[in-house]
């Protein structure tokens, strides 16, 4: 096999034109058998090989800058570049990322795990390269995913100005940025990625003296020619105007004018747009049929397309169907989602209320400061988030919600450790900054029914922004329902207080049967309201003189530390104090599981804190 040859980019170039095919066949052959076994993302992958092996035979990664955008589609990128015997290990704890990682590799540029940002991060290095006296090239490879961001066109507006040499993929996968349709457009596309064209370009505005736009010839020429390139290439023109040399379309399968494309694009030394038509899930069937499906793909069977374990009921799906529910009775309610329509369970919602529900694509400021406007004119938004996706929007959730206390519902998804995904996608922020935000109520339910009961209160029952926050997958063994109290005590104990909230409680449950085998009695309170704290509650039921509060966000402003505040503030604050969570390190990827065990947050690490405070052995904070 072709691809076991290759360690390095330096092996792509060494190949000779004609087995290219046959290693782009084989790295789809690798991805989906690899895919299959560990889960990941699997059809943006297949559809970027040829461009990714395109790139590695004009580009040296190692020492030129390729920024991903998202990053989700560097598989094959790190296939290449000596990291192909690590996929075994792809998305685990202690393995290889699903994102670019510079750890990892020195052909990893950035990090890279959120949309939008590629363009600004990749002028950012233009620049210090230039300052530097250094001469290396600059690439940013954007989908027409990101390309919905605000953030892209904030950087390609600036980066097309700067006349900086950079080069913009455009890997264009379903967004219609230039709508092209029948021969002439195709064969058009084709002259002007030759570099003939450029050359006669260059030539024909030397005819009109060094200020040819000053000429009336030239500048009727002009108007004629863009009234066309607006007909044939409407996108084309957008980059123009913005200072970019536009190349393409161009078929994204077809090795040889990707490399070639790419020499000319090198060769222009100034802002370039590569545009690439691709196709999401190529050669393999049941990826191009359903890449939805296969975007974020658990393990399967790479024979039948099937999963290999059903995923059953989870937060999202809870969510989902009991929102649809809600605005079965209610016209005033809304959904609006970011590009996440299936993750966050809004589906449903959208088949059966399409006139209510909102796709706002990769702009989660933008769908903050939207929910905002139709909670003002009287209808009850809810925006259904990731977590992380949801830091986007924070300037919006202060300024354009807060503010005016509008009645917008949050359906904050994947809060906590979310696991394989890793650092940039763990929820861990959320329970910091939304407690922060004045006249926010944040609730944490712990299980399906308790989310349902949420929900309700949360449109119905109270007033100004809510935010619900649950975790990534299914309840666990706690599957109660206390949602009508903001504080609940699960357990009585003498020994220590252990307080929790969301599906974490399951940890300190299990926490106290262990520590009751060890002749410690504990109590147990779980919060289902973190904000605003309800201090007659909680200073009544934390009455041991020890308090442990079990989070899975970090550190610094976490809700463990609001509570030993209002509780000192009231003179009540216990004697020994340990707050469980993740300090001030991000956690890599992993399942939940194994990050909750690495971290001290399962019910084993709980018990072994209280015991060694108990015993004089532990450190209190």
């Amino acid at each position: 096999m072709i691809l076991e040859t290759i360690h390095s980019p330096a092996d792509v170039k060494a190949l000779d034109r004609s087995q290219l095919p046959v290693l782009c066949r084989e790295l789809r052959e690798f991805l989906v058998e690899n895919v299959s076994q560990t889960g990941g993302h699997l059809a943006s992958n297949l559809g970027v090989v040829e461009l990714t092996v395109a790139i590695h035979r004009v580009f040296d990664t190692a020492q030129d800058r390729l920024v991903f955008d998202v990053g989700h589609q560097c598989y094959v990128h790190k296939a290449l570049t000596g990291r192909r015997e690590l996929f075994s290990t792809l998305r685990q704890f202690g393995g290889l990322s699903g994102f670019p990682k510079p750890y990892e590799s020195i052909h990893d540029a950035f990090i890279a795990g959120h949309a939008s940002n590629s363009v600004s991060v990749a002028l950012g290095l233009a620049r210090a390269r230039t300052l530097r006296g250094e001469t290396h090239q600059v690439l940013a490879l954007i989908g027409d995913g990101a390309l919905t961001g605000g953030l892209a066109y904030e950087g390609l507006n600036n980066a097309g100005a700067s006349g900086e040499p950079l080069i913009v993929i455009l890997n264009d996968n379903g967004m219609s940025i230039s709508h092209n349709v029948g021969a002439m457009p195709d064969h058009l596309s084709r002259l002007r990625s030759k570099p003939a064209y450029y050359h006669f370009k260059k030539w024909y505005r030397s005819l009109f003296g060094p200020r040819p736009s000053e000429n009336r010839l030239y500048r009727f020429n002009h108007q004629v020619k863009s009234f066309l390139k607006k007909t044939l290439w409407p996108g084309s023109t957008l980059f123009e105007d913005m200072g970019f040399t536009y190349l393409g379309p161009i078929d994204g399968h077809d090795l040889d004018r990707l490399v070639t494309v790419l020499r000319w694009a090198k060769e222009l030394h100034g802002p370039v747009v590569v545009h690439v038509h691709t196709t999401k899930g190529k050669g393999y069937a049941y990826a191009e049929k359903d890449p939805g499906k296969f975007h974020g793909v658990a393990p399967f069977d790479p024979v039948t397309g099937l999963l290999k374990k059903s995923g059953g009921e989870s937060f999202s799906s809870v969510f989902g169907s009991a929102l649809t529910s809600c605005a079965a009775g209610d016209g005033r309610v809304c959904a609006i989602t970011a590009a996440m329509a299936d993750g966050t369970g809004l589906a449903g919602f959208a088949k059966e209320f399409p006139e209510r529900f909102f796709d706002v694509a990769i702009a989660e400021g933008h769908g903050v400061s939207m929910a905002a406007g139709l909670a003002k004119q009287g209808m009850i938004p809810v925006f259904a988030v990731y977590s992380t996706f949801l830091q986007r929007g924070y300037d919006m959730l202060i300024h354009d919600i807060a503010l005016q206390g509008l009645h917008v519902v949050l359906g904050v998804d994947r809060a906590g450790l979310v696991g394989a995904d890793g650092e940039t996608h763990h929820g861990c922020f959320d329970s910091l900054f939304l407690c922060e935000i004045p006249g926010f109520t944040v609730l944490c339910p712990s299980s399906f029914q308790e989310l349902r009961h949420m929900l309700r209160q949360a449109l119905f029952e109270l007033d100004g922004p809510v935010a619900l926050r649950y975790p990534r997958g299914g309840e666990r063994g706690f599957q109660a329902d206390t949602s009508e109290k903001p504080v609940v005590r699960l357990r009585q104990g003498t020994d220590v207080t252990l307080l929790s909230y969301g599906v974490l409680i399951d940890n300190v449950l299990k926490a106290a049967d262990r520590l009751a085998e060890q002749g410690v009695s504990a109590e147990v309170v779980k919060l289902n309201r973190i904000s605003p704290l309800d201090y007659p509650t909680l200073s009544g039921w934390c009455s041991t003189d020890t308090l442990l509060v079990l989070e899975d966000s970090f550190g610094a402003g976490c809700v463990g530390q609001r509570i030993v505040a209002i509780l000192a503030e009231h003179a009540a604050a216990p004697k020994r104090l340990i707050l469980k969570n993740l300090g001030k390190a991000f956690a890599p990827e992993g399942s939940v599981q194994e990050l909750e065990h690495a971290f001290g947050l399962d019910a084993a690490g709980v018990t072994k804190a209280v015991m060694e405070v108990m015993e004089g052995r532990g450190r209190e904070q």
